[in-house]
């Protein structure tokens, strides 16, 4: 669908907001690309997850133009050598309708758990193009995944290899796989989304009485092939100096597994955690930024040393869904402390968005049908959960136009994480999610009754 810009009304009050942004004002009300977004609280309830198609389509297209087909190789994946391959990271958002998109634009799609390995096989993802992650995976996961035929697994425990082998072995296949090492680099995100440090409960230490003989079993296992190395810095991140950190300290033991198993190394793969916009505050890097200068590191390293430069993966899973999703809420109580904050309640809170309690996540919300409202015309407010807990808060110091009972409420950046970690917490049955395809939305996935909430208790 064509926006009219003329008829959009500038304002700061949209976080995404631009030119082009299926984020924008018309008529003193928000748009979520052709569809205003009061209507679609309306229509579905609230708490509502609602998800922009076209942004997220747009950052596949962003990868595959300035990542995959920059530096691919051929069409092949694996022992092709592709030069450049992507994975969704399903724990970020995750519905059959999702695997269907990944599916949709070329991508793997990488997985940490049963249950999300089994929403991609339910929704007809293909077995070989998925990724299956996990600090401790169990044996059930690890023999549905190998029988099912799984692409790649990446090892991170230090007995799963032969745990793998074993199975393997059993099913006939042979098992491709990465090592999840820890490369001992500290990315300057929160402690709870930092992932590479060397007490990580992540992945293989490169010590070389650790490290190296495993590696060694797996180049001479009949019943694996091993794919190469994986690493995983942290989250939230916008400057790629941990990327390149953590790549030549891989590339060390690239070369070091060249020289001990005369093995050259297929994959390397870097991870995701690239940053969103969560406030103004913060400026989303592009894709390029953080692949441009690690491939560039593993072309030289290489070409130094006579090595094969392996293909290199990345894993984006916030990036592509985090600011493609906004939640709608609709105001209820409203509470002005003497001498102290007034709180605007809402009809979710920590249910559905647990970051803020997590780990301090901060965002930016308004008032979906008082959008063109002038700073002066704003108060500082609490915007705060129903959930009987003290730090059900979603935003402290919010600017917003005066709210009143039955104003619908928009949190912009929501759609990594929010839906993924939902829970039951106080018997609240969880939101309902639906994707906004120009004037168009639909239901992706359905609002849960106090009858299903409860069906599994006995």
């Amino acid at each position: 669908m064509s926006v009219d810009h003329n008829a959009i009304e500038k304002t700061d009050a949209v976080l995404h907001e631009g030119e082009d942004s299926v984020f924008y004002v018309r008529d003193g009300a928000l748009y979520i690309e052709g569809v205003r977004a009061s209507d679609l609280a309306k229509k579905y309830g609230t708490p509502l997850y609602v998800y922009s198609n076209r942004m997220i389509r747009e950052r596949f297209a962003e990868i595959r133009r300035d990542f995959l087909d920059r530096y691919s190789r051929n069409d092949g994946l694996g022992d092709d050598r592709a030069g450049a391959y992507a994975a969704y990271a399903a724990k970020a958002f995750l519905t059959p309708v999702m695997c269907r998109i990944v599916a949709e634009e070329g991508f793997l799609l990488d997985v940490v758990s049963g249950g999300e390995f089994f929403t991609a096989i339910q929704a007809g993802f293909p077995a070989d193009r998925i990724k299956y992650h996990g600090n401790n995976k169990t044996i059930q996961e690890l023999e549905e995944a190998i029988g099912a035929g799984v692409g790649r697994i990446v090892i991170d425990g230090l007995d799963e290899l032969f745990i793998i082998e074993e199975i393997a072995e059993r099913a006939g296949r042979i098992q491709p796989v990465l090592f999840r090492i820890t490369p001992e680099v500290s990315a300057g995100a929160h402690d709870h989304i930092t992932t590479g440090r060397r007490d990580s409960k992540f992945g293989v230490p490169m010590d070389e009485d650790v490290l190296y003989p495993l590696v060694g079993r797996a180049v001479e296992s009949p019943h694996i092939h091993f794919l190469g190395l994986h690493f995983h810095v942290g989250s939230q991140l916008f400057d790629p100096a941990p990327y390149i950190e953590a790549t030549g300290k891989a590339l060390g033991v690239i070369d070091e597994i060249n020289r001990r198993f005369a093995y050259s190394v297929p994959e390397l793969c870097i991870g995701g955690g690239f940053g969103i916009r969560y406030t103004r505050a913060e400026e989303r890097q592009p894709y390029a930024a953080f692949t441009g200068p690690v491939v560039a590191l593993v072309n030289s390293y290489c070409e130094e040393r006579g090595l094969i430069p392996p293909d290199i993966g990345i894993e984006p899973g916030r990036s592509i869904v985090g600011d493609a999703g906004v939640t709608l809420y609709t105001v209820g109580s409203i509470k002005q402390i003497p001498d102290g904050p007034k709180y605007v309640s809402i009809d979710g809170g920590m249910s559905d968005n647990i970051r803020p309690a997590l780990y301090g996540a901060v965002y930016e919300a308004m008032l979906a049908d008082k959008a063109a409202a002038k700073a002066a015309d704003k108060e500082t407010v609490t915007i705060c959960g129903k959930l009987c807990e003290s730090g059900d808060r979603i935003i402290d110091g919010a600017s917003l136009a005066k709210a009143e009972r039955g104003d619908i409420l928009c949190v912009f950046s929501t759609g990594a994480y929010g839906y993924s970690m939902a829970s039951n917490y106080n018997k609240i049955p969880k939101a309902a999610a639906c994707l906004v395809d120009g004037e168009e939305a639909r239901l992706i996935v359905r609002r849960q009754t106090y009858e299903e909430m409860i069906a599994p208790e006995i």
